[in-house]
């Protein structure tokens, strides 16, 4: 009987050489424009206690926790009635104690308040780990996928929120990618909630209209319908979500709408005041109000912020907004946040799709060194670990295999120079180094030879 081919679970991926230097010219671009901005990096462990996940995401989010299981005997505390009543949310919380993070932002939370004592704020923090949740995988969606998250905590400034603003733009500029940002503020949302005389069923109606991009309006009427809400508010609600114009016009109609709810004037007043910091240093990207954007995550109070690549048929790559309440949650009050996570995952994979990453991102060895035996061996290794001194990566051939084989081996890893040196270099104290790009084979002392490779790097 054949042995079954091993393979990784579904949604999951390995990495090849060239992908990881793809993925590291992402995560070093954001990094820098973090520091940039004075942020500082922190990082957490891939598992936290389940009770500090649960309860933060939402109904929604709560059931794509990967869940652990107790170690040992996980089965011992359950009783036979609960194993009868097959409760999964009964049993999950007496076989299982941790969970890996479902995303940066909530055991951000929980490292502040475990810290509260050590932190200067406002605390302005980026995180680039890797998250997990059991989702249905598919285009762009993945159950291990890294974020980049960035934040500020303890400051109420909506100078902030323009700030990010500016990082989203400075990042993808840098990365090439066209996109345009989406914002929205909760607020809104809850003074709509109240327009249409369902204030208690705001976190129904933000988890509807949130898919009102995947699934179409008509869809998200009858999840509205099936949420609670009455056709007559429903009514209401599609002028609002079909609003059309400039952001300007878009508030003027809202102000008039909402002139009776103080909590969505206050997120209008809000809107205008990032509006305004943001056009004293425009963000080359659009930046558009988007009242269908819901985020349906239950931490956001404030400002909600959503990215999409405009040249790519991809979800969002980065989003985030400010949370109020988060901290006080693990019992810090009056501890505000903000902040965005850029998804890397898809930002790769619009890179990739739209041929973004340079051309020599995959060659790792920039001079192979042809091995014809042990005396020439032995002379190039001098040459090499002089390469190595003035940063040029190289390497030897292992064998003194056929030349063919060594030529292939530098062509498929895309090596730009090979190094040869046979009798009669040795004899002149010389090197032959072949281009093989263009062909060129030219033979060079030593420190030559450095100088002209260190000109192509």
């Amino acid at each position: 009987m054949a042995l079954q081919k091993p393979g990784i679970p579904k949604g999951t991926r390995d990495f090849s050489p060239a992908e990881i230097a793809g993925r590291e010219l992402i995560f070093t671009t954001v990094r820098k424009i973090f520091q940039l901005h004075g942020y500082k990096p922190i990082e957490t462990p891939a598992m936290e206690s389940l009770s500090t996940l649960m309860g933060k995401y939402g109904e929604e989010g709560d059931r794509l926790i990967f869940r652990i299981l107790n170690s040992g005997d996980f089965t011992s505390k359950v009783s036979e009635a609960d194993w009868q009543q097959r409760d999964p949310g009964r049993l999950s919380a007496q076989i299982c104690e941790k969970a890996l993070r479902y995303d940066l932002t909530v055991p951000f939370a929980r490292y502040v308040v475990q810290y509260q004592n050590d932190i200067t704020f406002p605390f302005k923090r980026y995180q680039i780990q890797p998250v997990w949740r059991a989702d249905r995988p598919q285009k762009g969606r993945y159950r291990e996928f890294f974020q980049c998250d960035v934040d500020v905590v303890g400051s109420d400034s909506l100078l902030n929120e323009a700030e990010f603003l500016q990082i989203i733009d400075e990042v993808f500029s840098s990365l090439g990618i066209r996109v345009v940002i989406k914002f929205n503020n909760r607020k809104i949302l809850a003074g709509i909630a109240q327009y249409i005389g369902f204030e208690d069923k705001l976190t129904d109606i933000t988890i509807a209209i949130d898919k009102i991009e995947k699934i179409g309006l008509e869809k998200v009427n009858e999840e509205l319908l099936e949420r609670g809400l009455s056709q007559e508010a429903i009514g209401k609600l599609q002028p609002i979500l079909q609003l059309s114009g400039s952001d300007e016009e878009k508030l003027q109609v809202l102000s008039s709408l909402l002139a009776s709810s103080e909590v969505g004037m206050n997120g209008i007043e809000e809107i205008r005041e990032v509006f305004a910091i943001n056009a004293l240093a425009p963000t080359a990207c659009a930046v558009e109000l988007d009242l269908t954007l819901a985020r349906g995550l239950n931490y956001y109070t404030g400002a909600i912020i959503e990215v999409k690549a405009l040249d790519a048929a991809m979800g969002s790559i980065c989003g985030g907004g400010r949370y109020d309440d988060l901290t006080g949650i693990f019992g810090l009050q009056g501890v505000s946040g903000v902040g965005v996570s850029f998804g890397a995952d898809r930002i790769y994979d619009v890179m990739k799709e739209l041929g973004l990453f340079p051309q020599e991102l995959g060659t790792f060895t920039k001079v192979l060194a042809v091995n014809f035996g042990q005396r020439e061996r032995d002379y190039c290794l001098a040459l090499l670990q002089k390469l190595r001194m003035r940063g040029v990566s190289c390497e030897m051939y292992p064998e003194p295999a056929k030349m063919k084989k060594q030529m292939q081996y530098a062509d498929k890893n895309q090596i730009p120079f090979v190094v040869l040196a046979g009798e009669s270099e040795m004899n002149q104290g010389l090197y032959s180094l072949k281009n093989m790009k263009t062909g060129e084979q030219l033979q060079l002392p030593a420190e030559e030879l450095i100088k002209k490779v260190s000109t192509h790097i």
